[in-house]
């Protein structure tokens, strides 16, 4: 699993003579009406629109992530339909990689919910059976290409751990509501581990913004 930064919205307007950063570019959009949008300061500004729940300004900032993580994972994300992607194509490219995990126990009280309490033989053994399956996958799926047969049928061998990379646009107010659900305990591990990763790029990058959503990395 990785995620990094690869764009943010790049503000052309001048504010006193400078460019404003992405921040400050939500902060002179909300200020559309006022006679006062070259105003540089934009803490309490922000503060108080998140305060009051007036989200459509953070609308006006966009920032994309790339993700890798394996297809078992990525159709929890590519869910979030408020989010424009590009996903890696295994029709047009050959697959390069697998994710292996580590395996938690079923929660008998939520279908939805795993506990990480295995045993140690139970994990070795699940590692050793995530090798396998790996090593026969990829013998085949390679021996499938080799004997001509197109990459969009070989792909039907590959298991759900096979790497992905994913490119994933929103707008800040779509990501706030993505890292709030996401880093919920109720969401999968693997998808969480995904989720905190981009709240670390989110408050690198919208200081003010995750300070008044009481958010920081110690936090995280």
């Amino acid at each position: 699993m990785n995620v990094r930064l690869i764009s943010l919205t790049n503000p052309l307007v001048e504010v006193q003579g400078q460019k404003p950063d992405p921040e400050g570019l939500i902060a002179y959009c909300a200020r559309v009406s006022s006679p006062r949008q070259d105003n540089l300061d934009y803490e309490k500004l922000l503060a108080y629109c998140i305060r009051n729940r007036h989200w459509s300004i953070f609308e006006m900032v966009d920032m994309t992530v790339e993700i890798v993580t394996s297809r078992a994972i990525s159709p929890q994300i590519l869910r979030h339909r408020s989010f424009v992607f590009q996903e890696f194509s295994q029709r047009y490219a050959k697959v390069q990689g697998f994710e292996n995990y580590l395996p938690r126990r079923q929660d008998t009280g939520n279908r939805q919910n795993s506990i990480s309490d295995l045993d140690e033989e139970t994990v070795s053994w699940f590692a050793a059976a995530q090798d396998e399956l790996r090593e026969l996958s990829e013998r085949k799926y390679d021996e499938a290409l080799e004997r001509g047969i197109a990459r969009e049928c070989a792909r039907m061998l590959l298991p759900l751990n096979t790497q992905t990379k994913l490119y994933m646009k929103g707008s800040v107010r779509s990501w706030i509501h993505y890292i709030e659900v996401r880093t919920d305990a109720s969401t999968q591990k693997e998808h969480r581990d995904i989720a905190n990763a981009v709240k670390t790029v989110f408050i690198e990058n919208f200081p003010v913004t995750s300070l008044a959503l009481g958010w920081s990395q110690a936090a995280k």
